[in-house]
């Protein structure tokens, strides 16, 4: 090979690496008629966009459609949930370091609020931070992390005041046909470049005791990886 084709290769090589570093790569999943279409994930993503992380669920049918039924009463009441688990740091998100999983979740729930600084939500989807920890006594393996009662850890500021690792901040996030969205400002979350993560649509449930563990994830309906493996990278939209 000569001087002049090897240079052209190296040209080549280097563009190959820039191009992949800048396309985002989301990770895809076969329909699954097992699955509810609402909750059936065939992509999801997270991209940076324009100043804002853009955290993106398409699933096979039309997004948010369904909706856990009311029950009147906080305890042994359901959500039902977006969420995309994250290597992220709880330290990135307002909360101790090293506390556990960092995802975000968009969220239905008709029996109760959990809105920052007592707003209400209960009737509408809508974004939360939560640290998730494997627990045994959840239906689905995992719970959001119990805050032991007299202990004041280290909170973010829309914390909604509730005994969990949870946090209420108003991202918008949009539900159109078969996608949901959220945008959040890249000032707000610090490491979120390079981050790895995954697509899971669950049900949770609030404990029927009203004891820890308070909010398990009660059913795993999809993961977009198939294993929790967080194969996807946060990559700049092309």
């Amino acid at each position: 090979m000569t001087g002049a084709q090897k240079g052209a290769v190296a040209v080549l090589a280097a563009a190959a690496l820039w191009t992949g570093a800048s396309i985002a790569q989301p990770i895809t999943a076969k329909p699954a008629d097992a699955t509810k279409a609402s909750f059936d994930i065939v992509e999801t993503t997270i991209v940076t966009r324009g100043g804002n992380a853009v955290f993106t669920t398409r699933v096979r049918g039309e997004a948010g459609k369904d909706k856990p039924d009311a029950t009147g009463r906080f305890a042994g009441s359901s959500v039902y949930a977006y969420v995309w688990p994250t290597s992220l740091d709880s330290g990135d998100i307002g909360f101790e370091k090293g506390q556990g999983i960092v995802a975000l979740a968009v969220t239905f729930h008709p029996d109760f609020d959990d809105a920052a600084h007592g707003g209400k939500n209960r009737h509408i989807w809508h974004p939360h931070w939560v640290v998730l920890a494997q627990d045994k006594a959840c239906g689905g393996g995992l719970k959001v992390i119990d805050i032991p009662k007299g202990t004041k850890p280290k909170v973010p500021p829309t914390w909604p005041d509730v005994p969990l690792l949870i946090d209420s901040p108003e991202y918008p996030t949009t539900f159109t046909g078969e996608t949901v969205e959220v945008s959040i400002p890249l000032a707000q979350i610090s490491g979120i470049a390079g981050a790895s993560f995954d697509g899971v649509t669950a049900g949770l449930k609030v404990n029927g005791n009203l004891h820890a563990p308070l909010l398990c994830v009660d059913n795993v309906f999809k993961v977009a990886s198939g294993n929790l493996s967080l194969p996807g990278k946060v990559t700049p939209a092309n």
